[in-house]
């Protein structure tokens, strides 16, 4: 495992307006002399632990990290952040963030919740969040410790519309999805865009078809692991080879994977991105990206520490839905030319639709 050194940020210590998305990519700011804001409870200190994937993702850690640093900026006080290089590093790095003074700490995934969960127990003083996961291991309907946030996502809703629009822009007529693990929080992604295609279908009169994911069976394909590797590459590869000319890789990095393999078939095939706008956070692949289909963690954290930092504890679930924008889908940026002209109106006619009940957008997963 990786443990950082403490960061020290300063900035101003008004709290930005809410903005969707993802707003930039940088690295956290350098440190610099200065006074915490009067309003911070004395001795807070917030911290993040990675999941496998990394804060330089460019997707699902990074996002949550600049949720993170941007508050700690604003508030001008210390963070410390901890990455995981696999799973057994999880409890070590939760341990070592209560070793370091943390007050408030955020675990950053799903793969988390039973590390989070003990850590949560042995420190009833230290509050917690974390991002894609309820924290109810036992699954009786509440969460295992009663010092932890959970902040999670129906992105379900929003890879509904990202699937009728990679349906509306197929025209092979299949689409392909894999994801890294097989967990909630990866298959919810899965089952919103294949349930946006079914709904194209309907109602174009249309048979495009998804590929690595079947709804019904809760089975598909995935690497097993969010790394940006050969295994993913691969993959990819197989779903391209079965004529898929979108690919929704949902799996931190593995979308860089993915963005090789259509490189190297040479084919007019479009990449879709997860959690951040990856058009704006990996310029690599931004010639390639359809689409994004995103939850604004980064949103999700700020505002958590903001609340834990003037004592305002509040361990109530988040639950980011398209109708209070914690989820959504990103412009089709390079590719506005390139979809249908009325496929924006369609697509913000579903979203109402979804937002009022009268189109269904749920999965197994939905929280």
């Amino acid at each position: 495992m990786k443990i950082s050194n403490t960061t020290k940020v300063l900035g101003g210590v008004a709290a930005a307006g809410l903005a969707f998305g993802l707003v930039g990519c940088g690295q956290a700011p350098e440190e610099s002399g200065g006074e915490a804001s009067a309003d911070v409870v004395e001795g807070f200190k917030p911290c993040m632990v990675s999941d496998e994937g990394g804060f330089d993702d460019r997707s699902f850690n990074q996002l949550g990290f600049e949720g993170l640093t941007k508050a700690a900026d604003e508030l001008g006080i210390e963070y410390t952040q901890t990455e995981s290089q696999n799973s057994s590093d999880y409890a070590g790095n939760l341990d070592g963030l209560v070793s370091e003074g943390c007050t408030f700490i955020v675990s950053v995934g799903f793969m988390l919740s039973a590390p989070t969960v003990e850590s949560a127990n042995a420190n009833p003083d230290v509050e917690y969040a974390i991002i894609d996961d309820w924290a109810d291991n036992d699954g009786d309907g509440e969460t295992d410790a009663p010092n932890i946030k959970p902040l999670v996502f129906d992105t379900a809703q929003a890879a509904f519309l990202g699937g009728y629009a990679a349906a509306s822009y197929s025209e092979s007529g299949v689409v392909g999805t894999f994801g890294g693990a097989k967990i909630p929080p990866v298959t919810i992604f899965m089952d919103g865009f294949a349930k946006g295609v079914d709904y194209y279908n309907e109602e174009k009169g249309e048979d495009v078809r998804v590929t690595g994911w079947n709804v019904d069976s809760q089975d598909g394909q995935f690497t097993d692991e969010f790394a940006a590797n050969d295994v993913a590459k691969q993959m990819a590869q197989g779903l391209i080879d079965q004529d898929a000319d979108v690919l929704l890789p949902v799996g931190g990095p593995i979308y860089q994977s993915a963005a090789e393999a259509i490189r190297d078939s040479g084919g007019d095939v479009a990449l879709m991105g997860v959690d951040a706008d990856v058009y704006e956070s990996d310029p690599n692949v931004s010639d390639l990206l359809l689409v994004s289909i995103q939850k604004s963690m980064d949103q999700a954290v700020y505002d958590a520490v903001m609340m834990a930092a003037t004592g305002d504890t509040d361990t109530e679930a988040y639950v980011g839905t398209l109708e209070n924008e914690g989820v959504g889908l990103s412009s089709f940026h390079d590719f506005e030319d390139q979809v249908d002209a009325d496929l924006q109106a369609e697509l913000d006619d579903i979203r109402a639709g979804i937002i009022d009940g009268s189109i269904e957008a749920e999965s197994v997963s939905s929280p």
